[in-house]
């Protein structure tokens, strides 16, 4: 397979859970999109083999996260403000109330593990694999994920998740 079929297969392929992925972590299109081409660049420049799908589906996403904190981390994203801050702020509109929307709000911890588990259908050890966390942690931050899912959906839409 050359370079311009496997590029395309891993876009078809894994450019949506990237996306979503990073979405989640950096809230930002344009950032997530960012994080996305450097996935791609990074795979394509230093070719693996992988013994399954399952595996390389995993193997891609832990790159995802791991790009995702490091930006997260930088210092020039630390120190830099968006061109909108200058901007006069409106008012606060009143969300849907709908589930994803109160797992936008949860740190970024907690949203991570909550997506892999409730949208990407992971178990507990494999987003441990994915993440780099022991499968303790990744149970609680399921439960803390959880309970702050609760508060901020105050009961309502919570019994989507159980």
């Amino acid at each position: 397979m050359d370079d311009m079929e496997q590029a395309e297969r891993l876009a078809n392929t894994y450019a949506d859970a990237i996306l979503r992925l990073s979405y989640t972590y950096l809230k930002n299109t344009h950032d997530a999109q960012d994080i996305c081409q450097t996935v791609f660049v990074k795979l394509l420049m230093e070719p693996r083999e992988f013994k399954s799908p399952e595996h390389e589906r995993a193997y891609i996403l832990r790159m995802a996260a791991n790009a995702c904190k490091d930006l997260l981390k930088s210092p020039w994203r630390q120190r830099s403000q968006s061109l909108d801050v200058g901007l006069e702020v409106p008012a606060p509109q009143a969300g849907d109330g709908s589930v994803l929307e109160a797992v936008n709000q949860l740190p970024p911890h907690y949203r991570a593990v909550i997506y892999l588990f409730y949208y990407e259908g992971y178990q507990a050890a494999e987003i441990g694999q994915i993440l780099g966390i022991p499968t303790a942690t990744v149970h609680t931050r399921l439960a803390r994920g959880r309970t702050k899912l609760k508060e901020l959906l105050g009961g309502y839409g919570y019994e989507q998740l159980v």
